[in-house]
């Protein structure tokens, strides 16, 4: 009995030392069958020196009596548990969860085990934290891991708005070669994109990392076993790599309804899902939201979004994470709320069949999001069958038709238009990933739909186009195929004129970015340094002029690309 009370106490001083922390204490892992990770360690001593279980003796009878039982009680939800804020009969509530004039405070509760097991599994993925230069306790940290000494709130940077050094007219800056314009990125065999400009992975993983079960606290509502896993792929490996816990997060609210049939269709105030984007490579921390609010307001179908302050308690009280903007899933709410029928395959394509070039579909590279049981592409297929048929060159009236049975060819250029003037490089056209595809049954249509915008509203980075489009080569032939065409050209150019009168009008977009980067500030200047992708507080202050720059100069571009199209 000492021994197994020996044990137990070095079991709670190695789970307390695990705490919230980017190292592993000596702790090693292994993968269970169903590819979740456990800790080892003192509790598989702890087994060993305690002994086997009884063998049960409950008979065939007993048992199936015990399921009947079972069947028959009521489930008992947790204390607190309401329709409202819990139940998967309440519809999503926006105002409470995506607010646009206020900063929301979630906190995640997870047992040091578990966090451990998280870390563990990152490591497996991407090897060591802090492997690149800088590391853990290394000061402030740039996105690239290069350590920057802490530096104390600095003042906004005096002088006309956009003295910052950015490339409204979307020249590539020096060193920087654009990849070939008939071509994406050089993929691996199995279609993952190879190293980008620079050496730059364009993913990580391919395997998702391990969800953990966690309890989330928010409004004095307390939401229990709900799943928690780092999400990314390029942002998520570069801060892992650099040694930097502002780690981007996806949670889950019945994703262990299984093991805890208690939480049965658990919902956050109507949500099922949510991820939190950690503003990787935006030191204005405004590019996610912002774009996405543009695409909507535009009529383009994009996620709600919405500024939360995270705290995350792995064993020694709230730490906090960093100012995060939380986004909506499109599988969960935005085809539920977005469209009169929710009932379609949902895909998130992601690799060389993700170009639409011909001779690319795979199905591996359409991924379904719904209807997974279901073992049939045809919608896809028909998209490509439509796109590369004959008819495009011999007769373009019965191309058009043949395309748009199949797919929202108006809406998809209303998308391009947009993206293409706030200048958003990865996605579609240089990237192949980042947007959503949704059949839509009321249409038959595949309905285009954008995703993860942290990268857009800035010139002079990889893949910059002109607002013509005409360096855009056959190998993106959604691009080239439709502005070669002399119809869908002039739709593309009045979607240009109408979104800079509009949604991105640069007075507008100005109000914008000051009242966001106001309501922000005192979040983004409380992040800590191994907390923080933001360089210096100076750049947050500059990155928001830069904004302001940009969208006028984005305005003066496109009014005189619609003038030479006139």
């Amino acid at each position: 009995m000492k021994k197994i009370i020996a044990y137990l106490l070095l079991i709670t001083l190695f789970a307390t030392l695990t705490a919230c922390s980017g190292y592993a204490m000596g702790a090693t892992t292994e993968a269970d069958s169903t590819g979740s990770v456990a800790v080892n360690g003192a509790s598989a001593v702890l087994a060993q020196e305690v002994g086997p279980t009884a063998t049960s003796t409950t008979t065939d009878g007993e048992k199936d009596a015990d399921a009947d039982a079972d069947a028959d009680d009521e489930i008992v939800r947790p204390d607190g548990w309401s329709e409202v804020t819990h139940d998967k009969s309440a519809d999503p509530d926006y105002d409470v969860v995506f607010p646009q004039d206020e900063v929301n405070r979630i906190d995640i509760v997870i047992d040091p085990a578990d966090w451990q097991a998280m870390l563990d599994d990152m490591t497996s993925l991407y090897g060591e934290a802090g492997t690149r230069a800088g590391g853990i306790g290394g000061g402030r940290m740039r996105p690239g891991g290069d350590a920057l000494p802490e530096q104390g709130p600095a003042a906004p940077p005096a002088g006309r708005p956009g003295d910052g050094p950015i490339r409204p007219d979307g020249d590539m800056p020096q060193g920087k070669a654009a990849p070939p314009a008939d071509q994406p990125f050089p993929e691996t065999p199995d279609g993952q994109p190879m190293e980008g400009p620079g050496g730059d992975k364009m993913t990580g993983s391919s395997v998702n990392p391990t969800y953990v079960p966690v309890t989330v606290e928010f409004e004095d509502d307390t939401w229990t076993n709900v799943g928690l896993r780092f999400k990314g792929n390029s942002s998520l490996r570069s801060t892992w790599t650099s040694g930097n816990m502002k780690l981007p997060l996806r949670l889950d609210f019945d994703q262990f309804e299984d093991e805890y049939p208690e939480i049965d269709d658990q919902r956050f105030y109507g949500f099922e899902q949510l991820t939190f984007s950690s503003g990787f490579n935006d030191a204005s921390f405004l590019r996610e939201k912002v774009t996405a609010d543009i695409f909507r307001e535009a009529g383009v179908p994009a996620a709600q979004t919405a500024f939360y302050e995270v705290y995350v308690d792995c064993g020694e009280g709230p730490v906090y994470f960093g100012l995060y903007a939380a986004v909506e899933v499109v599988d969960d709410t935005v085809i539920e709320t977005q469209f009169d029928d929710d009932d379609g395959n949902v895909y998130k394509p992601e690799g060389s069949g993700a170009s639409f070039a011909a001779g690319t579909f795979s199905e591996q590279a359409f991924e379904k999001q719904t209807n997974k049981d279901e073992g049939d592409w045809s919608d896809i297929e028909a998209v490509f069958d439509a796109l590369h048929a004959g008819a495009r060159t011999s007769d373009p009236e019965t191309w058009r038709a043949g395309l748009e049975a199949v797919f929202d060819v108006d809406g998809f250029l209303n998308w391009l238009a947009v993206n293409t003037v706030v200048q958003n490089w990865d996605t579609y056209g240089g990237m192949t990933h980042n947007y959503y595809l949704y059949h839509d049954p009321t249409t038959d249509q595949i309905v285009w739909i954008p995703w993860d915008n942290n990268e857009a509203l800035s010139s002079g980075k990889r893949n910059v186009r002109s607002l013509g489009l005409d360096e855009v080569g056959g190998n993106w032939p959604l691009i080239r195929y439709l502005l070669d065409d002399e119809v869908y050209h002039a739709q593309y150019v009045a979607y240009v004129e109408a979104v800079i009168n509009t949604a991105f009008d640069p007075e507008k977009m100005e109000t914008t970015y000051r009242e966001l980067a106001a309501l922000i500030e005192p979040y983004v200047l409380s992040e800590n340094a191994e907390h923080t992708l933001l360089p210096s507080e100076t750049d947050f202050y500059a990155a928001i002029e830069e904004l302001v720059e940009h969208a006028y100069a984005r305005y003066d571009a496109a009014a005189g690309f619609v003038a030479e199209q006139q």
